[in-house]
């Protein structure tokens, strides 16, 4: 049978125009979409210091990341907002108890981080975690990959893990740190643990910045003996010794005598406190809970006697003067006087032919003109 020619070219003219309308409607709809989309970016990127403040106090994890990615930005305008918020938030901060956690690459501290933080959020606790890699001395890139090691914490919502680089910052923490625990502690986490890089005696920084300091070693990988010297051992609240399980037991118990006995010697940090040695196990969560109730009776016995509250002044004292060097050093070098006289002086330095300390006081001159 044959169909009616002027019927069939109707019909193929009616889905024609169907098909471009439907073509037109998606179209449409994905360039809506595509603007919504940019508009929210834009948006978020652009959020006033408000929305940040009010997104931190009520702990919306976005805002919360978005801020101390602020913070810790080196552009000026990042910077402004930072000084902006850290004003607003600051007030808010300071209700927490907070955690330096050090030792040696290998001893398990973020394995022990992972074990903890678990326990203290299972105990309504918030837990924020700063964890400081190092960054590299030649490309300034940093692996930021402790968040990959406490896998049972990162996927708890009573718990944020933040890793930061190290940004070439002596001492094992981040150049932000101070400012990232306060935006932490206003957004109601109360409990702040920063993990160092942890590469030896150089894990001070962190002293003055937290309210217990915790080293955490393994036994058998010649910690025993560094642990004699001093130095890192001296500032440490108490010496964890990770890794207590299987054949390692008896010689991880062997280390804590040793390093109980050597802590006996040293003239304790924070007064009224006798540092503490116990060995635990991360990887099989044994011997975890007694850490924290080790680190309850520090803050019950440093607030009773006044050490905490004295040490968190001594802090922000410490923060201070920091931040007056760092400042002082930036509008130095970045002086136009001492931009064009500094490679003339190094070469003279390098050469031999001026001692440094004349050199650094010819720029001082110059600055000060």
């Amino acid at each position: 049978m044959t169909g009616n020619p002027k019927k069939d070219k109707r019909k193929s003219k009616s889905a024609l125009k169907i098909v471009k309308s439907t073509t037109k409607s998606v179209s449409t709809t994905d360039t809506s979409k595509k603007r919504k989309d940019s508009t929210e970016k834009k948006d978020n990127k652009n959020l006033s210091i408000k929305k940040l403040l009010k997104g931190v106090l009520a702990d919306d994890r976005g805002i919360l990341a978005r801020v101390i990615t602020i913070i810790e930005s080196g552009a000026k305008k990042d910077q402004k907002r930072a000084q902006e918020i850290l004003k607003e938030l600051t007030p808010h901060s300071g209700r927490s108890i907070r955690i330096g956690i050090t030792g040696m690459p290998g001893a398990g501290k973020s394995t022990f981080i992972d074990a903890l933080g678990v326990k203290l959020t299972a105990r309504n606790h918030k837990v924020a975690v700063l964890a400081v890699d190092p960054s590299s001395s030649l490309t300034k890139g940093s692996i930021l990959g402790d968040k990959t090691r406490m896998e049972n914490l990162s996927r708890d919502a009573n718990a944020f893990i933040r890793p930061s680089p190290s940004g070439g910052t002596l001492g094992g923490v981040s150049r932000k740190t101070r400012e990232s625990i306060i935006v932490f502690e206003a957004a109601g986490y109360d409990v702040i643990l920063v993990e160092t890089i942890g590469v030896g005696q150089n894990e001070i920084a962190v002293r003055s910045m937290v309210d217990f300091f915790l080293l955490i070693l393994i036994a058998g990988a010649g910690d025993e003996l560094q642990g004699i010297k001093r130095g890192i051992m001296e500032i440490a609240d108490a010496i964890v010794i990770n890794k207590a399980d299987g054949d390692n037991i008896k010689r991880a118990e062997n280390a804590r005598e040793e390093f109980e006995r050597a802590l006996h010697y040293f003239q304790p940090v924070t007064e009224g406190w006798q540092p503490k040695a116990i060995t635990v196990s991360a990887l099989h969560d044994k011997g975890i809970d007694p850490i924290w109730d080790i680190i309850k009776s520090f803050e019950k016995l440093t607030e009773e006697n006044g050490t905490f509250r004295k040490r968190r002044r001594n802090q922000l004292k410490n923060w201070l003067h920091d931040l007056i060097s760092n400042q002082l050093q930036n509008l130095l070098l970045t002086d136009t006087n001492v931009r064009k006289t500094l490679p003339e002086l190094e070469k003279l330095v390098i050469e031999g032919k001026l001692p440094a300390a004349k050199a650094a006081e010819d720029i001082i001159k110059r600055f000060l003109k």
